[in-house]
């Protein structure tokens, strides 16, 4: 891809989020392209769902997995209108995407509230340290095979490990 595609494609990105501003939304939007060609494109839905997950680059890729009949987007590229959270972020690496680009950073979304440094920084800290109560609780203390054991012999018996 040449940089004047990557800047058509980071621009569309751009034109949904002003679109979805005009129309009272939050002005985030995503593509998803593979080989030079858009897959799939969201804009952020979180106040017109009332669902916090609902961010562009999520419905993107959730869209492009429909669209290519697969959870894994291998050598697709993610275009996004600003810095993607680091829950769109970990959705990404989830899915094999190879390539992310945006155009706006938090420190230009901080002065609106629309930046998620703050969520990356905390995330980076030890379970321990951070403000949410995050534990492991041994729900199978006496199971040799657990769950993830008993997975695993349900794909092997399908073929699929």
């Amino acid at each position: 891809m040449n940089t004047q595609q990557e800047t058509d494609f980071l621009g569309q990105a751009v034109r949904l989020a002003y679109n979805n501003a005009q129309k009272g939304g939050r002005p985030f939007g995503a593509v998803v392209v593979r080989n030079g060609q858009v897959i799939a494109s969201a804009v952020n839905e979180i106040l017109t769902t009332n669902d916090p997950t609902a961010h562009a680059e999520l419905l993107a890729i959730r869209a492009a997995s429909q669209q290519l009949a697969s959870a894994r987007l291998d050598n697709c590229h993610v275009f996004a209108s600003g810095q993607p959270c680091p829950m769109c972020m970990a959705a990404m690496r989830l899915a094999g995407i190879t390539e992310v680009t945006y155009a706006y950073s938090n420190e230009d979304g901080a002065p609106y509230g629309l930046s998620t440094a703050d969520i990356a920084a905390e995330l980076a800290r030890p379970f321990a340290d951070q403000s949410m109560t995050i534990r492991q609780q041994t729900v199978e203390p006496d199971a040799k095979e657990g769950l993830y054991a008993y997975w695993a012999q349900q794909q092997t018996g399908r073929g699929m490990t």
